[in-house]
């Protein structure tokens, strides 16, 4: 399970970074400050060309990096040398550097990015025996219900959750309108693919909060509640009252 007295913290959503200060999204620096906090730490993992997993959250990497096209086609050896925009950082973090990194300081939440197919087998298992190894506090979480469930197999003893929401933009406009249909995105919102993947926790969209479903979730799964991205003092409140801890940015918890 999810030990609760150490994850339920406020936790720093992909670091603790600043980019007018030059301290970018799931880099070092952001990590860094993080720790100095004791913040807990959230980041992203996406597969570079050979499945090794990088601590990224674009598929795209053109925001961030002076790079251009997909990280799925960058090998790991280039994304160790690529520079952030507006900044003289360079290289893109893979998931073994950040480990060694955090050193079990601070518990550590990880996002396994997904396009909605088939779990990349490479990546799965090269995060899988990453985080067995591991030392200190980590949890892997992903919307993808399938890729928790390809975790589950290879990894069981890594603790293991969903991140959800209502599947909708607060405008009502859907997400992954192109890779979902509104009955699978019904579906997910209501926790209904959740089974096979026997999650520990859950991480729920802090726009949707007050929900029946994330009520559901603590009340009668009795399950630990993240909520994201925190950013105002509404949402912290929100958070306060309808979650276990909060995952937030753009300001210090």
């Amino acid at each position: 399970m999810l030990d609760r007295t150490t994850f339920l913290r406020p936790i720093a959503h992909r670091g603790l970074h600043d980019a007018a200060r030059g301290i970018i999204e799931n880099t070092a620096p952001a990590f860094e400050a993080a720790i100095a906090k004791g913040y807990g730490i959230e980041c992203d993992l996406q597969p570079a060309a050979d499945g090794t997993p990088l601590v990224f959250h674009d598929l795209e990497l053109g925001r961030l990096t002076t790079g251009s096209g997909l990280i799925t086609g960058l090998q790991p050896g280039c994304a160790a040398k690529l520079p952030f925009r507006g900044t003289d950082l360079t290289g893109i973090l893979s998931f073994a550097d950040l480990l060694a990194l955090i050193g079990g300081r601070v518990p550590l939440l990880a996002e396994i990015k997904s396009e909605w197919n088939e779990p990349n087998p490479a990546f799965m298992v090269k995060i899988s025996n990453l985080a067995t190894a591991y030392a200190g506090p980590l949890a892997l979480m992903s919307f993808d219900p399938a890729v928790m469930a390809t975790i589950r197999r290879l990894a069981p003893g890594v603790p293991r959750g969903i991140v959800t929401g209502s599947y909708r933009y607060p405008d009502g406009t859907p997400w992954y309108p192109d890779q979902l249909s509104d009955a699978r995105r019904d579906a997910l919102a209501n926790l209904k693919e959740s089974g096979p993947a026997d999650p520990y926790f859950y991480a729920y969209d802090v726009r949707a909060l007050p929900s029946p479903v994330a009520q559901r979730i603590r009340d009668d799964l009795r399950l630990p509640l993240f909520t994201w991205t925190v950013r105002t003092e509404a949402q912290r409140e929100t958070a306060r009252l309808h979650a276990d801890a909060q995952i937030f940015e753009g300001y210090e918890a």
